[in-house]
């Protein structure tokens, strides 16, 4: 009788962990998969490859070659979470610096903690490298224009509906005459019926 439970007891620890286990597949970093209906990196990538397209087909960029025969050197600044979920900024300035840096119509310098990064080699390099390589204080690339946004977010429900509105906005500035020189938008609406 003891060897018999023993088996039974075996099986159904068997049959339980058959029941819970995971199945992971790999897919495509570009196949959209909507799990929850909450913000996610189809979304971010959308938004910023959107924005993208809007700010850099406006007609400032050849105001500005025509003016200062260059082209304009751009900064992304911080894009403001006001949305009622987390979402992380960073993975959605990071796709929209992707598109402009591979876009080419604009130069784009580096923002934030990495600029700190930078300069604090630079200074690192002061002391500890040879002066053939030292690189020189004062010569950075100063940004003519700053890209600064927020995230929004409306989420309306009812029993087992929920639509959620998300609204992502954009704003470039001339950095030295803080004139607005173009502001954009993209929207995404999701419904989720559970």
């Amino acid at each position: 009788m003891t060897h018999s439970f023993r088996l039974l007891v075996f099986a159904l620890v068997l049959v339980a962990s058959a029941s819970c286990s995971r199945q992971i597949t790999r897919v495509s970093p570009d196949q959209q998969i909507d799990l929850s209906g909450r913000w996610n990196d189809t979304d971010s990538q959308l938004a910023a490859q959107s924005l993208t397209q809007q700010v850099l087909s406006q007609n400032w960029i050849a105001d500005f070659e025509k003016e200062f025969n260059r082209k304009p050197v751009v900064i992304v600044g911080l894009i403001y979470n006001k949305s009622s979920e987390h979402i992380e900024a960073d993975t959605y300035i990071k796709d929209i610096e992707k598109s402009i840096l591979n876009d080419g119509r604009v130069r784009l310098v580096q923002a934030g903690s990495k600029r700190e990064d930078l300069r604090q080699e630079r200074a690192d390099q002061q002391d500890f490298a040879s002066k053939e390589t030292i690189k020189k204080w004062g010569q950075e690339l100063g940004a003519d224009f700053i890209l600064q946004g927020d995230i929004n977010s409306i989420i309306d429900s009812h029993k087992k509906e929920k639509v959620r509105y998300y609204q992502l906005n954009l704003e470039l500035t001339n950095i030295e005459t803080s004139e607005l020189v173009w502001m954009g938008d993209k929207k995404i609406k999701k419904y989720v019926n559970r």
